[in-house]
């Protein structure tokens, strides 16, 4: 009863034993999450089963140009939470109260660039990496009407951010499984009832963010205990401006190669066609959520290091990594045998194609293990970024994805080309992808215990 109590609750981290303030922030951000994930989850269940594989790879295709336009709100987002979280810790309700106001502001300007600058090179970017003709029609249609709904979508990441700084990831968890029920109803009836297709799932994904987004301005406008939320808050100060791009942008400009690697790997996964296309599609659905517990403990620990960065406990912080750390492996190694034994029967959600299911399994044992090596990765950086390091991360997530991940892929694929595969062996694309996972996590170990993230917080 103790233990419920305190999960619906904002949480202090600075208090109490560490894995217990971990794993009671944790759930309610996981469960939030796996809502989340659904919005795309639905999107391609709905088009699969009921338009065709093909409209599945087009939805699919459109996913990473996705991510590479909102990078910024990526930014935005993380470097709000790491503030909020410290400014929490340190029980600074001035500086709370210019830090949620100026991200509320610049959201919004953010949010209209992002649209205007979207629906103009939104189709010769998809036409740069080689879509097939077959599904560029319905891919730009899909990513257009997002761009139109992108506001939704842009504040309630940023502004989920800040609850999850303030210690409250249950109002986020229950403003998104609203959303999440209402994105599923939406899809079924413009698409089964109204014949909308492709664009009908965008239509109700945006609907749908749309209200996660006000649900989540409510919340914060009750929050009077914590801070002032007031018109002149809303004016934009030039200091936490900067502090919120100094420690937003090396997580936006992770987030936005991370996304550029997509595009580019994207490009080669397009060159095996339409059948690898979609079988791609449900290999990366199905990993959204096996990734959903790094993640969340990911989050869980920058908030947790900003909480007592804060409130000046760096030895707390250790001993909270260490902990989160344990919890984070060990539920990897459980979703890792769920995906190996289990994983078929998740990959026939998606489509009733056999030979589809089979293949996008196959791709599935490659990465599996991998989520061991994730589990590390986002424990470790997410206290280095709450700490206020999030420079290291940005430059290990570079190297990992641009000097291993990108070069790996198209080489393993170019010296794998035989008279019976022409085009070379497409498992290459996704053992690329397990290598960089398992050396970004070698790599993010040993910037840790070198202890830089140490001295880093907001002054």
């Amino acid at each position: 009863m103790n233990f419920l109590k305190k999960l619906f609750a904002p949480v202090d981290m600075t208090i109490g034993r560490p894995w217990e303030d971990i794993l009671i922030f944790t759930v309610p951000m996981l469960l939030g999450n796996i809502a989340q994930q659904l919005y795309n989850a639905v999107d391609s269940v709905v088009v699969g089963n009921y338009v065709g594989d093909n409209a599945l790879a087009a939805v699919g295709s459109a996913g990473p140009v996705i991510n590479l336009l909102i990078v910024l709100f990526v930014g935005i987002s993380v470097g709000a939470s790491i503030m909020v979280s410290q400014y929490f810790g340190a029980r600074n309700r001035e500086a709370l109260s210019m830090t949620i106001g100026n991200c509320i502001t610049i959201t919004g300007i953010a949010s209209i660039a992002m649209t205007v600058v979207g629906l103009i090179v939104v189709r010769p970017l998809l036409m740069l990496l080689n879509t097939p003709a077959s599904i560029l029609d319905w891919s730009t249609s899909y990513l257009q009407i997002i761009l139109i709904g992108i506001l939704g979508m842009g504040y309630y990441n940023i502004l989920s951010g800040v609850l999850r700084g303030l210690g409250d990831s249950i109002s986020a968890l229950a403003y998104l499984l609203v959303a999440s029920g209402l994105n599923i109803v939406l899809d079924l009836v413009f698409v089964i009832y109204f014949d909308m297709g492709v664009n009908g799932v965008a239509w109700a994904t945006i609907l749908a963010q749309a209200v996660s987004a006000v649900l989540c301005i409510r919340r914060l406008s009750k929050m009077k205990d914590l801070f002032d939320l007031k018109m002149h808050y809303l004016k934009m100060s030039k200091t936490y401006i900067m502090n919120i791009v100094r420690l937003g942008v090396p997580s936006g400009v992770t987030q936005a190669i991370m996304s550029m690697a997509m595009l580019v790997v994207q490009s080669l996964t397009n060159s095996f066609g339409e059948q690898f296309i979609a079988a791609n599609v449900i290999v990366m659905r199905v990993d959204g959520f096996a990734m959903l517990p790094n993640f969340s403990f990911g989050t869980a620990m920058t908030t947790y290091a900003g909480q007592n960065i804060g409130a000046g406990d760096e030895e707390r912080v250790v001993k909270g990594s260490r902990q989160g750390l344990m919890l984070g492996v060990g539920t990897s190694v459980v979703i890792t045998l769920a995906i190996l034994i289990f994983g078929k029967y998740l990959m026939a959600i998606f489509t009733p194609t056999e030979e589809l299911v089979e293949l996008s399994m196959n791709m599935m044992r490659i990465l599996a293990v991998g989520y061991i090596a994730i589990a590390v990765t986002q424990c470790l950086s997410g206290v280095m970024r709450g700490a206020g390091d999030t420079i290291t991360p940005m430059w290990i997530s570079i190297v990992t994805t641009i000097l291993i991940r990108v070069p790996l892929a198209y080489g393993m694929v170019w010296m794998t080309k035989s008279e019976q595969f022409p085009q070379g062996r497409r498992e290459c694309i996704f053992i690329s992808l397990l290598i960089a996972w398992v050396l970004g996590a070698l790599i993010t170990s040993i910037f840790y215990k070198r202890g830089k993230w140490r001295g880093k917080a907001v002054k």
